[in-house]
């Protein structure tokens, strides 16, 4: 019998996509794990394989399309494939119902999964949540789908309004401006992808900052010391990488950073393993692989797999496994320029800490004056899951590995 493939969950919170490329056609004999689509999200391109063996029998979406329902129909191997003609039909009929669905108004806003607080915000907003779209887990109806359909709404009426002017004004000749010097974008792909992930951070996480000077010159010492032993195993050595070691250290010291907020059951979720989510920019835009139990691992080990994880991103190479389960994120503005950087949230995860590039500056050591490379470390956190006491503490204790490296190796 004919069966829908829905789009599974590409990474944590992830369930919809844009259609980047199809590999497949109806009507084509696939087999299992074979790639069947692209799908741009905001954290990766991916390619989807299929879990199955059988024949694709319709293409229910087209490239470019943004999805989360079904985006194919598939019979597996030795089972009846039946008609195209019969699934097109079941297709339609399945929209009809729910186009019927939409228009009961009054009988089906009581089935809505919804969260009590969702529901008490629509009706102060006068809105059936039987006609707004719910994208939490089973099409459970969230505070951020209740506040879009009310903003919708409002820029529906505001069209409705503007006709009934232009109708009044219909016969005044209005002269057209001619567009001098503008190039229109797309706004779709990997850019939309991750406007689309910022927007959900700014909407869902309170942001906060916390910063702080840190000297570097002892840091940036012991890097030139490991380079050549970098360089014997094909490897260069960075700030970056020891700098990672030493927000890995630091998480083991404030687990309460590690981890992310599950806002659909209201619970903080706190990891034993570090993953480190590094920001990686391409042509494309940027991308987030994340680094697995960095705690663990040598400080060889963290700049081998920094390289590998960059290079598969610029070359869109990067798999599921690269950029599930991060806890964490670090992003290295310095390896391009700027003082600091008051970076966004890589939402769900509680805490996003940016390195710019130390600037060799006259600094107090003691009573004297001396050159030393500073630094001003930020760290965005969700206010809702930790407090400013905790920032600061936790960048105290970042700045003591930072300004005596010993106390890292100690750690190794």
């Amino acid at each position: 019998m004919p069966k829908e493939f829905h789009l599974p969950e590409i990474a944590e919170s992830v369930v919809e996509g844009e259609i980047s490329k199809w590999l497949v056609k109806e009507g084509d004999e696939v087999e299992k794990e074979q790639p069947l689509v692209e799908v741009i999200t905001d954290k990766v391109t991916v390619e989807i394989p299929s879990p199955f063996k059988g024949k694709i029998l319709k293409l229910l979406v087209k490239e470019g399309d943004v999805v989360r329902e079904p985006i194919l129909v598939y019979a597996e191997e030795g089972e009846v494939d039946g008609h195209v003609e019969i699934v097109e039909k079941k297709a339609e009929e399945r929209i009809e119902k729910v186009e019927d669905l939409r228009r009961e108004t009054g009988k089906r806003s009581e089935r809505v999964l919804a969260a009590p607080a969702v529901r008490k915000l629509a009706r102060s907003l006068g809105i059936d949540l039987s006609l707004v779209k719910g994208t939490g887990p089973g099409g459970r109806v969230r505070k951020v789908d209740v506040l879009r359909y009310y903003e919708e709404s409002k820029k529906e009426v505001k069209v409705v309004e503007e006709k009934k002017v232009e109708k009044v004004v219909e016969e005044v000749p209005v002269q057209k401006v001619e567009e001098v010097g503008i190039r229109r974008i797309p706004f779709k792909g990997v850019r939309r992808a991750i406007a689309e992930h910022l927007r959900k951070s700014k909407e869902h996480a309170v942001h906060a900052f916390h910063a702080e000077d840190m000297d570097f010159t002892e840091i940036i010492n012991l890097v030139e010391r490991l380079k050549p032993l970098g360089e014997r195993e094909g490897v260069k050595i960075s700030i970056f990488h020891l700098f990672l070691k030493a927000v890995a250290a630091t998480l083991k010291k404030h687990p309460e950073f590690n981890g992310r907020v599950d806002d659909e059951r209201g619970e903080i979720l706190l990891y034993d393993s570090i993953n480190i989510s590094i920001a990686v920019d391409t042509l494309e835009g940027l991308k987030v692989p994340v680094i697995k139990n960095v705690e663990r691992k040598s400080i060889l080990e963290i700049a081998r797999e920094v390289k590998e994880l960059a290079e598969k991103a610029r070359n869109n190479t990067l798999k599921l496994e690269d950029i599930r389960d991060g806890t964490f994120s670090v992003s290295n503005i310095g390896s391009i320029g700027g003082v600091f950087a008051y970076p966004v949230i890589n939402y769900p995860e509680i805490a996003i800490i940016a390195l710019p590039r130390p600037r060799k500056v006259p600094f107090f050591v003691g009573d004297e004056i001396k050159p030393r490379y500073i630094a001003t470390i930020v760290i965005t956190f969700d206010h809702r899951a930790v407090d400013g006491a905790h920032a600061a503490r936790f960048l105290n204790d970042l700045k003591a590995l930072i300004e005596n490296p010993d106390l890292l190796l100690i750690n190794l």
